[in-house]
């Protein structure tokens, strides 16, 4: 089956190139995406030469999800709507597929999901309710992110979970702080930001405050979803005011260095976990949360900044300028090309 991909070839330039879609697994046509920073990152052209150089041209976009169109072993029916899993095992090496190097990931070495057609393996797709809020759902992997963090912490953390902290007023701190919440209801979960106007729309949070204004406060476990440089400032802070035996999980990406105070680190006898990307059991387990909890789509649909309709490589290129001067929030793709 023909299929046009649209790749990015350099820094703000896409193109279209023909390819063939093998009738194999389950063949999906995206109908609603989700910008990341990552594929921003692409778009700038503000990764490393020799990443640049290694991984373009290269289909963008790993959030994002589509109708079936086609499925030969017969567990999806034509216009199934379905979340994608953009990270790919190809090995089973005892590790978890999201940190596995026998994994790729779709949008960061081969291709995402900017395609007229996507062909996964049917463990890659997950059915969607047909009254699931498409644009919210464009971003449940992003979602499955933070979800599978928390999963972690839970597995990693012995003491009292009172008081949990949130460092980072953004899209994902965001998710992180509603997931808390709804997760572990009778914890308080205490919001750390810079951005007044962000912090604003926190209204599920017990409490928030700015960076600058942290007063004589204590919590149990840290949850960083600063990244970029910021992120040593946040640490820095998490590690003056959590208690001790408490855990600090790490969500934001930094392309530098972070230094960290490895003396109160072993003083409070503190424990560190990375949480990176995600996979099929953690886009189940949001998938269920958001049917037994329909409410979390009114806090999510407030993340959405702008709505843009795809028609043309024209207009896939605005919708990457106009995400690119938004502060906050996600910018949703509906993909008509």
């Amino acid at each position: 089956m023909i299929n046009i991909v649209y790749r990015l070839k350099s820094p703000k330039f896409f193109e279209e190139a023909i390819d063939e879609v093998e009738l194999d697994g389950v063949i999906v046509r995206p109908t609603h995406l989700s910008i990341c920073q990552a594929d921003q990152r692409y778009y700038q052209g503000s990764r490393p030469a020799e990443v640049l150089d290694e991984k373009l041209p290269m289909a963008l976009i790993h959030e994002a999800i589509g109708e079936v169109v086609f499925d030969g072993e017969g567990n999806f029916e034509a216009g199934d709507k379905v979340v994608m899993i953009p990270n790919t095992p190809f090995k089973d090496d005892g590790y978890l597929p999201n940190y596995s190097y026998n994994s790729k990931f779709r949008g960061s070495g081969f291709d995402g999901f900017t395609s007229d057609l996507v062909n996964l393996d049917s463990d890659r797709v997950i059915k969607i309710p047909d009254d699931f809020n498409l644009n919210v759902s464009a971003f449940i992997e992003l979602i499955s992110v933070a979800y599978q963090g928390i999963n972690k912490f839970k597995q990693i953390a012995v003491t009292s979970k009172d008081a949990l902290g949130v460092w980072g007023d953004g899209n994902l701190g965001f998710i992180t702080s509603l997931l808390l919440k709804e997760i572990f209801p009778e914890s308080k979960v205490i919001v750390f930001g810079k951005h007044r106007e962000n912090l604003n729309l926190f209204s599920f949070a017990d409490e928030i405050y700015r960076i600058h204004d942290v007063r004589d406060i204590e919590i149990d476990h840290a949850f960083e979803c600063v990244g970029s440089s910021a992120s040593q400032s946040a640490i820095e802070q998490i590690i003056d005011i959590i208690n001790p035996q408490g855990t600090i999980n790490l969500f934001g990406v930094s392309e530098y260095p972070v230094p960290i105070n490895t003396r109160m680190v072993l003083e409070k006898g503190l424990t560190i976990q990375g949480n990176s990307r995600s996979d099929r059991e953690d886009f189940i387990g949001v998938v269920e949360i958001l049917k037994q909890n329909p409410q979390l789509f009114e806090y999510l649909e407030k993340l959405i900044t702008d709505v843009c309709e795809i028609n043309s490589l024209n207009d896939l290129k605005e919708s990457f300028d106009k995400d690119y001067v938004s502060k906050f929030g996600k910018t949703i793709l509906k993909w008509n090309i």
